[in-house]
């Protein structure tokens, strides 16, 4: 699901699918009992409904594609024997601690 965290509730979902709320009802159902989304009930417009999550995240390329390896001019001699090595690589950690960071900062956003 494009919408990550933030889920998306029922009603929305049956409008992108074009399905009608029966069908869709018995295939969220369905999904949960497989256990590859989860529900939570929220009050929406003064009418209970649900959001939908996704249990499971797919990765894409774009959470690697800026990593400094893919460029770097070592990277043929890159290994742990070697002077140069990912451990000591001042590129790579740089990057690494960008990527926490940002990772923190959306797991602190979405408690």
């Amino acid at each position: 699901m494009e919408l990550g965290d933030m889920g998306i509730l029922q009603s929305e979902l049956w409008k992108k699918l074009t399905a009608d709320s029966r069908e869709g009802s018995r295939a969220i159902l369905r999904l949960e009992k497989k256990g590859l989304i989860a529900r939570k009930k929220e009050l929406h417009d003064g009418r209970w409904t649900y959001r939908v999550f996704a249990k499971r995240r797919y990765s894409t390329i774009d959470s690697i594609v800026d990593i400094p390896c893919a460029f770097c001019d070592l990277i043929g001699s890159c290994s742990q024997t070697w002077i140069m090595n990912p451990n000591k690589c001042e590129h790579l950690t740089k990057w690494l601690q960008t990527q926490a960071t940002s990772a923190r900062a959306v797991t602190q956003s979405v408690k």
